[in-house]
Order: structure tokens, then C-alpha cells, then sequence
């Protein structure tokens, strides 16, 4: 779900990821409204930009959404309005093409001739352009910038000639191109699908009383006690439907990779990425949990870049279990670096220098009984512009630290992601125009080392279950 970027989001330093999804299909008439809520709520981290929900009350939609976080677009009373109901579904936003607008937040409704239809989406497609283009050309009417309302014009575009509305998805699903994680409510069921390449993550989860629950994290599963069920499958259609009384929820799995011979089945490739910096640490995807797969991160680099010193610190948030991993393997002692400021969110805008500077002084605090007089080896997930990493370099040193030793989590970042990632650009990529012992110079490191590529594709790779897609490290696109 893709965006154009805004001046404070050219500004950052660190990558966004694009969008969480997350829906319940109840099993009763309840608050599935409330449900929803809490389990965006576990998924705030993967978009702050815009929010909303949309409940369905026996084949009756009721929606709100608006730009903000979720805790400033919706109260008891937005909650309360849009009613009980018997399914509902719920996007996080962070946008990375069209603009940012009311407009472009999801869930996308649309009303048609066979019935109504709501879209959240997490990822981006890679033919937006020309499949746009074709589906205005046959009749299409677009309201948004966003590659979201394509994906939903291609299924209405099917659903007119498809008996339901998971054989028009499927249709649709040889049309669209790149990364999409969707969950999809009509008046009478829930899809959960994922495209053929696996780039995006999307679970399944249930509850105690027998509803089901889509989300693009597990950690969002506990927010509302449902139990982890199991991934969806690259380019697999799980559709959630009544069965013989309303209670009981029949599921169907629609492998639309079943019948393609072996040679021809993509090879998976999720975004090793979302390892490494964008999921929470507490979830597991596709059987591999991030926290372990950081430390494993640390581990390698600790193999890779050793160097005396006498403690390990973190960046938060995904840079401590790096830290750990790196202090386990190294034998040096792990220590709390830095006390984060809760309360200063990803939203916060800093258009100019000195109010970037501000942002980072405000947001950490460096703590100096754990590196004054001390070589400090400091672990972050990635260096993208190097102006956050520069100061945070110098926070260290001037709470006293002799010597300050970056290690990055992750490879260089050196080419543009197309799949949903706000790497539009090799511009802005610090490591694209420099060395190593240049933005060493350039962040005021005493040494810094990155994870080499070869061990990032090892941290979740699960016994060599998983493959993953590490494009804007390699430039190996697996789609275009």
C-alpha cells in the first residue's frame, strides 16, 4: 500500500514498513469492533500515518477511519457507533505512494452490484501503473492514489462474472504483481490471502469461543486471547464462512500454487527485513520468532566484527535482542545504554536539523553509569541516512564513553525497494555514496561493521525452510 513520501518521512532515519492488517470472524453477534481496536494496537508499530475499522452487522457495513494513531482516531464513543456485529476488519497505515489523506486510509469499502466488499492491505504492488491504467479503460472508477484500490478493482472487476468471491480473488491474484498480505470481508465471509512469493507476512489465529482472527503478526493474536493457528501460505486463499448453524465456522484453503509444476512454483521470499527491524519481537512468522532470529543477528556479527571492549548496548527498540546476541556470543557484558522516551512516537516531525537533533535527544536518553569510561560497542538494526546514527554516536560520548564501536544488525542498504518498503531511491542511502570506513568518519564511530548478507539470509532461515527476499541489500528482485 504505497505512498509518496512526505517531507518528515525523507527526514528519518530509519525505515517504515507500510501497513498491518488484522480482522475477526466472530462466531457470535459481539463487539468484534473493540476486538479489532486491540489487535491494531499490537500492530501500531508497522504504521502510524491513519487507521480504521469497518464491522459487519449481518451483511451491514459500518466504517470509520482517519489519519492519526489509533488511540487519537478512535474513543469509547467511535468504538460504541460502529456497533456490534458478526465480523470485522482493521489497517494500521503507514503510507509509502499516494497521498496522505483521510481518502487513502483503509479499510477500502466498496458497494456493488453482487454485494460489498472491505480491503486492507499490507504491501505493494509492481504493476500498479499499467494494471490501473486497464481497468479504467474497461469502466473502473478510482477515488484514491493508493495500489490498494487496484487490488480491490481487479476482485470487483472478476467478482461480476464469478459465482463467489474467492474464485474472483484467485482470478484477480493472476493479474496483480509484487507483495500483498490482504484480509477481505464481504457480507457473508472473511479472506485472508497472501501473494505467491510470501513477502509479506499474515497468520491466523482463533479464539476460545471458536471465532477466527487474521492478523499480520501473532504478538496481535494475544491482545484479544486468540491462540496461534498457523501462517498462511505463500499465494494461498483461506476463506472463513457459516456453516450449518451460525456458530460454526467452516474454513476452505485455496491453493492457488497446487496445480503449477513444481520447476515453475516461485520460490519464497519474504522480507528478511521484517526480522530484522519491522515486526515486534514477540511475534513468530512463519515458524521462526524475530527475537531469536535478532539475537542469531548479534551472534553473527559478534563472529564477524569482534572487538575489545567492555559492554554491549542497544538502540531500542530492535537493536537490544542484536545487543543481547552480540554479548552472548562475545562473552562482554550486555548493559542498558539507553532509556527511551515512551511517549515520543515514530510520528513525531523534525523538518529541520536542529529539530531532528532535538527529536533524538528527546526520544533517548543515553544512561551514564553504563558507558562512562567504558569501550562501548553499540548495536542498531540499520544505518540509512547516518544523521540519527551521528547523534546518537555522540550521546554516548558525551555521557563519557572512551570508545564507541558501531555494529549494524543488517547489510548496507544499497537499492530501492518496490515491495512496500519506503526505500524508493538510492539518493538518500548513506552506504550507496560512501564506504565503510567512510560513514564510520561520518557517524563518528571508533569502527563499524554490518552483518554480511550471507548471514542476514541465515538468521530465520529454519532448518532451511525459508527463503527471503533481501533486494535492497543485494538487488535481487525476486518480481517486477
Amino acid at each position: 500500500m504505497k505512498t509518496l513520501q512526505s517531507p518528515e518521512n525523507l527526514q528519518s532515519d530509519k525505515l517504515h514498513e507500510e501497513c498491518g492488517v488484522f480482522g475477526i470472524f466472530s462466531s457470535s453477534k459481539t463487539d468484534v469492533a473493540k476486538s479489532v481496536f486491540y489487535g491494531l494496537f499490537a500492530l501500531q508499530h508497522r504504521g502510524q500515518e491513519g487507521c480504521g475499522i469497518c464491522v459487519n452487522d449481518k451483511g451491514i457495513f459500518s466504517s470509520y477511519k482517519d489519519l492519526g494513531l489509533l488511540n487519537e482516531v478512535f474513543n469509547q464513543q467511535t468504538l460504541e457507533n460502529l456497533g456490534e456485529g458478526t465480523a470485522a476488519v482493521g489497517h494500521v497505515r503507514y503510507g509509502t505512494t499516494g497521498a496522505t489523506n483521510r481518502l487513502n486510509c483503509q479499510p477500502l469499502e466498496v458497494h456493488h452490484i453482487k454485494g460489498s466488499l472491505a480491503l486492507c492491505h499490507n504491501g505493494n504492488l509492481t504493476n500498479t501503473t499499467d494494471l490501473r491504467t486497464r481497468l479504467e479503460l474497461e469502466g473502473s472508477v478510482f477515488h484514491t492514489s493508493s495500489d490498494s484500490e487496484v487490488i480491490a478493482n481487479a476482485i470487483i472487476k472478476q467478482r461480476l462474472s464469478c459465482d463467489c468471491i474467492e474464485d474472483a480473488v484467485q482470478k484477480a491474484m493472476k493479474q496483480i504483481k509484487g507483495a500483498y498480505s490482504l484480509a477481505i470481508m464481504t457480507q457473508d465471509k472473511m479472506l485472508a490471502v497472501r501473494d505467491p512469493l510470501g513477502m509479506r507476512p499474515l497468520c491466523i489465529g482463533k479464539t476460545g469461543d471458536g471465532s477466527y482472527v487474521v492478523s499480520s503478526e501473532s504478538c496481535a493474536l494475544t491482545a484479544i486471547k486468540a491462540q496461534f493457528v498457523r501462517d498462511v501460505e505463500p499465494g494461498e486463499i483461506v476463506v472463513f464462512s457459516r456453516g450449518e448453524t451460525f456458530d460454526q465456522i467452516k474454513i476452505d484453503s485455496i491453493q492457488t500454487l497446487k496445480n503449477i509444476p513444481p520447476q515453475a512454483v516461485p520460490k519464497k521470499a519474504l522480507c528478511v527485513f521484517e526480522y530484522i527491524y519491522f515486526a515486534r519481537a514477540d511475534s513468530v512468522i512463519d515458524g521462526v520468532s524475530v527475537q531469536q532470529a535478532r539475537q542469531k543477528a548479534g551472534m553473527f556479527l559478534a563472529d564477524e566484527h569482534p572487538v575489545d571492549a567492555d559492554v554491549v548496548i542497544g538502540v531500542p527498540d530492535s537493536g537490544l535482542d542484536a545487543a543481547l546476541g552480540y554479548a552472548m556470543q562475545s562473552k562482554i557484558p550486555y548493559g542498558l545504554g539507553f532509556v527511551k522516551n515512551k511517549y515520543i512516537g515514530r510520528t513525531f516531525i523534525a523538518p529541520q536539523q536542529k529539530e531532528r537533533t532535538d527529536k533524538v535527544r528527546i526520544k533517548l536518553n543515553a544512561v551514564e553509569n553504563t558507558v562512562k569510561d567504558k569501550r562501548v560497542i553499540m548495536v542498531d538494526d540499520s544505518i540509512v541516512r547516518g544523521t540519527t546514527s551521528a547523534l546518537i554516536v555522540k550521546l554516548i560520548k558525551e555521557a563519557g564513553a572512551k570508545e564507541v564501536h558501531v555494529r549494524i544488525s543488517a547489510p548496507p542498504f544499497l537499492y530501492p525497494c518496490y515491495y512496500g518498503t519506503d526505500v524508493d531511491s538510492q539518493e538518500n542511502l548513506i552506504a550507496c555514496h560512501n564506504s565503510i570506513e567512510e560513514i564510520k568518519e561520518i557517524i563518528g564511530a571508533d569502527s563499524l561493521g554490518y552483518l554480511s548478507i550471507e548471514n542476514a539470509l541465515k538468521i530465520a532461515n529454519n532448518f532451511g525452510k525459508n527463503t527471503f527476499c533481501a533486494a535492497c541489500f543485494n538487488g535481487t528482485y525476486p518480481i517486477l
